[in-house]
């Protein structure tokens, strides 16, 4: 089975809200939109994770202000020096 992206999740997610308004939802169906949008979210969260621990910032002089915090996954996933 090919990977499986935010996209195809949200693509099948949204043709189960328009069947949901128009004629409505089996138990079946249901459930196959409350595991999707599970998975969208966990998608979602893995994802926004990764960009937060990308993260550099700066303030206004160009001196670095990154939460030590986020330094510190960058240190032990090896994406930073200092």
């Amino acid at each position: 089975m090919a990977e499986e992206t935010m996209d195809t999740l949200l693509v099948r997610i949204n043709e189960l809200a328009h069947k949901a308004k128009d004629t409505g939802l089996n138990d079946a169906e249901k459930a196959e939109r409350a595991e999707l949008r599970q998975r969208y979210l966990k998608l979602f969260r893995a994802s926004f994770k990764s960009q937060v621990e990308m993260l550099q910032v700066y303030d206004k002089d160009g001196k670095e202000v990154t939460p030590e915090k986020v330094r510190n996954i960058q240190r032990k996933k090896g994406l930073r020096d200092n």
